[in-house]
């Protein structure tokens, strides 16, 4: 029989576990399932694979893959995705996963909560890669791709990853969001009149009350008074991104990240204050409460990309056509700059982090700090206090101590 140094010698690498059985559909074993209709470059090829640099540069996109939450399959996998040569992925489990994924719930402890894990979906996995992300994720662009998409027949194809790769190495100017999944999927009219509206789209999604749990969550996210309306204005034409599936530059990612934690936090507290029983409004049935907050949080990255000014862009998943949706000349007077400016979601950032290290939370259940980082400037200047008090009792000790050497201590009688 071959040892295991022997077949590594040989130069023969094993067969990946899922390759060669896995089905269209949801069908197949329990490892395999949720690797089902992802293109050849966007799955690891082998078990154990590594960086290839043949395949990109460090400066290439990362692509994760977000897998199955509790909504198909408990216990799920989110295997890691192939992109320019860089590889990565995320796992809701520890066991089974394989070197280059990335444990959800061991980067975010709040996913080993169910009912956030539930409520948070996708969702969850984005804000375990933003928590200290620099370990994870080094490359200047970074993009996500739903398990869903290839169900849904949008899975990105071979040519439209090279049309994405580039562009992102031609096209370095500018803040870009790029998506390929829409939200008029299931439309078969595509004319530009008959697109639906985007908020009438996010009210069938969530049981017609999307508009007032948005208003309401904006409303008070920013101390709104009641006088002033609090539903940002979306155009009634072009497409907009569906399914987390999209890519920009990890620097947005960030500051997206930023806005939609203190968001997701102004959302829950609303059903946190209801004395209903089952308080979720944006679904009917019992799996649509249980997974509340999935579908705002999957149409908000339009509403932040839409008017924070940046440049939205189509890209065609079959045939890797772009197409700039929304144009920023467009936009004028429609953009509500001055709620997505990046100072004042920092300054807001920072607030809520004071807020949590002095243990002033404004609710019972605070749900912001689970969801990530807790950083401020307050928080290091605590810091070096602390570091410089325990610099100076350190001193004070030893000072001490040679007093009372020279005090209790025998002298040494002169020689001679």
């Amino acid at each position: 029989m071959q040892t295991r140094v022997a077949r590594q010698a040989s130069g023969r690498r094993r067969q990946h576990p899922c390759r060669g059985r896995a089905r269209r559909g949801g069908e197949g074993d329990g490892k395999c399932e949720l690797r089902l209709g992802y293109p050849a470059r966007w799955r690891a090829g082998t078990a154990g694979a590594h960086w290839c640099p043949s395949r990109g540069g460090p400066d290439g996109p990362t692509a994760w893959v977000l897998g199955a939450t509790e909504q198909v399959r408990p216990g799920g996998y989110w295997h890691p995705a192939r992109r320019g040569g860089a590889i990565g992925g995320e796992s809701k489990v520890t066991q089974g996963s394989r070197i280059h994924d990335v444990v959800a719930v061991h980067r975010l402890s709040v996913l080993n909560d169910t009912y956030y894990k539930n409520i948070l979906c996708e969702y969850g996995g984005m804000l375990a890669i933003a928590n200290r992300s620099d370990a994870i994720h080094k490359t200047p662009w970074i993009g996500f791709q739903s398990w869903r998409a290839a169900g849904r027949k949008v899975s990105l194809s071979l040519e439209a990853e090279k049309a994405l790769e580039e562009v992102l190495y031609t096209e370095t100017r500018g803040d870009v969001f790029y998506y390929w999944a829409r939200t008029d999927l299931e439309s078969r009219d595509t004319k530009e009149n008959n697109i639906p509206e985007f908020w009438s789209i996010c009210d069938v999604l969530n049981n017609g009350h999307c508009r007032d749990m948005f208003e309401d969550a904006f409303r008070l996210m920013y101390a709104l008074p009641n006088d002033i309306s609090a539903l940002p204005p979306m155009p009634a034409t072009g497409h907009w991104s569906a399914l987390n599936s999209w890519v920009m530059p990890t620097q947005s990612f960030l500051e997206f990240i930023m806005f939609s934690r203190i968001f997701v936090d102004s959302l829950d507290s609303l059903n946190g204050n209801s004395s209903i029983q089952n308080p979720c409004l944006l679904g009917s049935s019992k799996l649509e409460k249980t997974h509340c907050y999935c579908r705002v949080l999957e149409l908000l990255v339009n509403v932040w990309a839409y008017h924070s000014a940046r440049k939205m862009v189509y890209l065609n998943p079959v045939s890797g056509e772009l197409e700039e949706q929304h144009p920023i000349m467009q936009r004028k007077g429609l953009m509500w700059v001055k709620y997505f400016n990046f100072t004042l979601l920092k300054s807001m950032d920072e607030d809520l982090a004071e807020a949590t290290v002095d243990q002033l939370y404004p609710r019972k259940n605070f749900l912001w700090p689970l969801t990530g980082e807790v950083y401020c400037p307050l928080i290091l200047e605590r810091e070096r206090e602390y570091r410089y008090r325990l610099k100076m009792d350190k001193r004070r000790k030893d000072k001490e101590k040679q007093i009372e050497r020279k005090r209790a201590g025998r002298s040494q009688k002169p020689l001679g």
